[in-house]
């Protein structure tokens, strides 16, 4: 014996649902069920949000040197919160010297100083997050030693050439993704050796209490 599968045709007037309701799958006119992938659902529920740096034609300089305790920007999740990484994109506007580093990775303690930014919800209009954001210029945004055993590298880049032999917009999204259960740091570093390169760049994860993934 079979039992037929019947979508609910919801095409021309989308529902939304009260909190543990139950509803219908959806379906198209044709009978195909929809199934939208995690990262847009956890947009749709107001659970992810970006910290950027650099605006216009006024970009974010970076250190002068690599230092391990040092980061342009960060994202803090603490105790009771989770974080998990799902883009990053930096755009060089000035380098003038070799052995540029970027690098978006994180560490299990949240950073103790820097410009405060408050994250940006990706769903516009969308819930304040919980967890908290830090912009500096120059290494300004104290971190966790990076060199330690809990530092965990999500990308980075380096070069030991001058800007205009390589590219200089870098991005990352995620393939396997970082789960950061609080407390936890995500965070940016970009510096060179001797001049400190301007950029733009905006890093975004997907904000969650612990408490419903584990």
């Amino acid at each position: 014996m079979t039992t037929e599968l019947q979508v609910r045709v919801n095409q021309d007037a989308p529902r939304a649902a009260g909190e543990e309701a139950l509803i219908d799958l959806k379906g198209t006119k044709r009978g195909e069920a929809c199934v939208i992938d995690f990262y847009t659902a956890m947009a749709l529920e107001q659970n992810c949000f970006q910290v950027r740096a650099g605006s216009v034609t006024t970009p974010l300089v970076g250190d002068v040197v690599i230092t391990t305790l040092a980061a342009e920007m960060t994202a803090d999740a603490a105790l009771g919160l989770t974080m998990i990484p799902t883009y990053f994109n930096i755009g060089i506007r000035l380098y003038a010297a070799t052995l540029l580093e970027l690098g978006l990775k994180s560490v299990a303690a949240v950073s103790t100083a820097g410009t405060a930014f408050v994250p940006l919800p990706v769903y516009m209009g969308g819930k304040a997050a919980q967890t908290t954001g830090r912009v500096s210029a120059a290494g300004g945004c104290t971190i966790s030693n990076d060199v330690v055993t809990t530092t965990r590298v999500i990308y980075q880049a380096a070069n030991a050439i001058a800007a205009g032999a390589f590219t200089t917009t870098f991005t990352y999204k995620a393939r396997l993704p970082h789960v950061l259960v609080g407390p936890a740091c995500l965070y940016v570093v970009a510096a060179a050796d001797t001049t400190g390169p301007s950029y733009y760049a905006a890093f975004e994860y997907i904000e969650l209490s612990s408490s419903v993934i584990g």
